[in-house]
């Protein structure tokens, strides 16, 4: 009963007022700090469109572009936060001495993850490549898209986006596909022994010609050549080469193809292809092609 007296007592003497005064106080700072949260974060996403309006009409390159919109918005968030953990009364230096430590224990647990951001810094100064850039990384290929501070983004011709760590992009060859402004277009024709070569190499020339993409110098690097690339075992194999401006690559090279095989169509000119000869007994010979996923049938 004197202990329950005693709670009592307590109880009465205990400063109600000056306790709801206090949560008062700390609930306010708590909603103030909220409003400097949210307010800090909707300033910031109009600080960054008004400054990528900005960066867009100086024409600074795209993936620059992006890449320092990246760093700077990451700052001034933390700032943000910073600020509301301030009005709360939290002690900021403190919290930013621990926040570093912490950091820096992360970051050597996670050393290549951060790894990434120097590289991307690496990427973006030395700029081997830029955004729409046709590049091919360790086997992968495709358009170059954003940098952010992590990974390379990277469009594949079948619409497929593959993210790239930094450190791989920086620390593989990087092949730029895009970077000169002429490509030239390398194929390869085998005909039969039998032909004539010059004939068959004046008629791939005029066929290079006529397609409107193929250049000459000097406007290009050199003229269309074609040349003896080898003997092979059942053909002349010709190397054709010729000049196209990059953008053009991939329209000359499916297109020569079909032309120049048309060509040698309408000039009888004979493309060699795998067949069999059968030696009979009594000394004639025949011959069937081979065809891709069919069983030749031996002469009766």
């Amino acid at each position: 009963m004197e202990q329950l007296g005693l709670e009592i007592i307590s109880l009465k003497n205990f400063d109600y007022i000056g306790f709801a005064m206090l949560c008062g106080k700390y609930a306010i700072r708590f909603v103030v700090s909220l409003l400097i949260f949210f307010v800090g974060k909707w300033i910031i996403n109009k600080f960054s469109f008004i400054l990528e309006k900005i960066i867009s009409k100086i024409k600074i390159d795209p993936m620059l572009a992006g890449f320092l919109l990246n760093i700077i918005k990451t700052l001034l968030f933390i700032f943000v936060v910073l600020a509301a953990l301030s009005n709360l009364g939290i002690e900021t230096t403190s919290f930013v001495a621990v926040l570093g430590a912490v950091g820096l224990a992360i970051g050597m647990s996670f050393k290549d993850t951060f790894g990434n951001i120097g590289a991307g810094v690496l990427i973006i100064f030395f700029r081997p490549f830029k955004l729409g850039d046709f590049i091919e990384i360790n086997g992968v290929s495709g358009r170059a898209g954003e940098i952010n501070l992590f990974s390379t983004l990277i469009h594949t011709t079948d619409n497929r986006t593959i993210i790239m760590p930094n450190s791989q992009v920086i620390a593989n060859r990087i092949i730029n596909y895009s970077l000169q402004e002429f490509r030239r277009v390398d194929l390869v024709f085998g005909i039969e022994y039998s032909e004539d070569i010059k004939k068959v190499r004046e008629l791939i020339i005029q066929t290079a010609d006529a397609n409107p993409a193929v250049l000459r110098a000097p406007e290009a690097p050199a003229d269309p050549f074609v040349g003896v690339l080898e003997f092979a075992d059942s053909s002349i194999n010709l190397t054709v080469r010729c000049w196209v401006r990059t953008p053009n690559y991939w329209d000359a090279y499916f297109g020569l193809n079909e032309e120049i095989k048309n060509t040698f169509d309408k000039n009888g000119i004979n493309i060699p292809f795998p067949q069999v000869v059968y030696h009979a007994q009594d000394g004639s010979t025949s011959s069937a092609p081979i065809l891709p996923g069919k069983t030749t049938a031996l002469p009766q």
